[in-house]
């Protein structure tokens, strides 16, 4: 196979404007051609197939081929002799560089082209995607952002208070809207949609459950003095998503959910950069696992973090690394910058992180995350033993200690609530926290 076209040396020999940038953990035979193999991949997801064909010019190489910039061995062997005579698989770092102009801004053709037919290979994975930023011009990105939920809470420094409603599907909007009451007067900022409630099943219909939700809000809101946020879940068939959420909005919602693996960058874009959509879009990354879970095969979930954070994502969903879902911390820490740190125009996304909370994890969290944070919490607040009102109490006041670096236990003994809460859950790290989940 010719190199001249496929092969580029340094990645500054790119006008790098015009490239988005795949690195892939790559496994092959010892005795493979790795270079070889990595120009085969970047053509395959380009111009090419397995031979080349009559139309497969020089020039339309030039324009649209992609680029191998990069291919690195894990470790980095130097000779042959450091290479243990019985290894049969050795790893590779690869970064390809692919034109922009074969997908321009169009998300789903992004994904087509940087782990497409390739996804089906064994042992490839994409970890991560580089931007130029005359690539993300074409994107608004999150309407909000961190500071403009801040504001629109009225919270300056404090991490945010989600709330997930449980039971998570089943329930009418009367029955709803009294555990949202409780969950919101009990100092919930954010409460949410299960992701396993969505759009309008016969049992809550949207307009309804909005209603009642809201109503529920505006009753909490009174009586604690601040403003509660519901992200109705409007996830559904891309020819209801738009109608939905505008549906959600004129029935007075005043923020908006979308389980963005099953219904796509691109449908949450749509949502996001139209003008009508005049309120913060929540992001659950429910289904991610399919997509992200596999070491070896997929991609990174850093990579879902960085296209829900371009596609407009106001509030990102992550897995917190403890019991419950076994995450990884230097994972968790790492999504946590993708949706922080700068990203050309784009507005940063707040990480939200649930999954197993209970007001004792509360200043490990913070801990490894910060403040621009929304601590997510559902069976941590609603299977409080006092109730779900002094569920969301205990978390708040969990989330006040860690603000003034008060230990939890001297905290407590001012709180019944929070007491409580230590008492049947534990702290990060006891014993009893750690037989709370059976699902890692």
């Amino acid at each position: 196979m010719e190199f001249d076209i496929f092969l580029t040396p340094i990645a500054e020999s790119l006008n790098q404007n015009e490239y988005v940038i795949a690195t892939y953990l790559v496994g092959a035979p010892t005795e493979s051609d790795i270079l070889h193999r990595c120009t085969a991949l970047a053509l395959e997801q380009t111009t090419g197939t397995w031979a080349r064909v009559p139309g497969e010019t020089d020039e339309v190489r030039k324009r649209s081929a992609g680029r191998v910039i990069a291919v690195y061995s894990v470790p980095d062997y130097e000779s042959k002799g450091s290479i243990a005579p019985d290894s049969v698989l050795r790893w590779y770092i690869a970064r390809i560089a692919f034109p922009c102009i074969n997908f321009y801004d169009n998300l789903p053709l992004l994904l087509s082209s940087v782990i497409g037919n390739v996804s089906a290979m064994d042992n490839l994975k994409l970890v991560d995607l580089d931007f130029p930023e005359a690539y993300t011009v074409q994107f608004k990105g999150p309407k909000f952002g961190v500071q403009g939920l801040r504001d629109l809470l009225n919270v300056k420094e404090r991490p945010l208070l989600n709330n997930m409603i449980k039971p998570c599907t089943g329930i009418t909007p009367e029955e709803g809207a009294t555990i949202f009451y409780a969950a919101a007067a009990g100092g919930t900022d954010w409460i949410k949609d299960d992701e396993l409630i969505a759009g309008s099943p016969a049992f809550s219909p949207l307009t309804e459950r909005v209603k009642a939700y809201m109503a529920a809000a505006r009753r909490a809101d009174q009586e604690k003095g601040e403003t509660t946020l519901y992200s109705v879940n409007i996830s559904d068939n891309p020819d209801r998503l738009m109608d939905n959420a505008l549906r959600a909005i004129d029935a007075g919602a005043n923020a908006l959910m979308v389980n963005i693996f099953p219904v796509g960058f691109g449908g949450v874009r749509q949502l996001a950069e139209d003008p009508r959509i005049t309120v913060p879009l929540m992001i659950h990354n429910c289904m991610s696992g399919v997509w992200v879970a596999n070491p070896y095969g997929g991609i990174s979930s850093v990579v879902g973090a960085k296209l829900a954070r371009l596609s407009g994502a106001d509030m990102y969903l992550d897995y917190v690394p403890t019991m419950k879902f076994g995450g990884i911390p230097e994972k968790f820490q790492r999504i946590a910058q993708t949706c922080l740190a700068p990203f050309h125009a784009i507005k940063p996304t707040m990480v939200h992180v649930g999954g197993g909370v209970t007001p004792g994890i509360v200043p490990h969290l913070m801990g490894m995350l910060g403040n621009d944070v929304a601590i997510g919490a559902g069976g941590g607040i609603h299977s409080h033993p006092f109730g779900p009102k002094a569920g969301a109490k205990a978390m708040r006041e969990a989330i006040d200690a860690a603000m003034s670096h008060t230990a939890l236990a001297d905290a407590a003994k001012s709180s019944p609530d929070l007491e409580e809460a230590l008492r049947v859950w534990g702290e990060f790290g006891s014993e009893k926290m750690k037989k709370l989940f059976s699902l890692s």
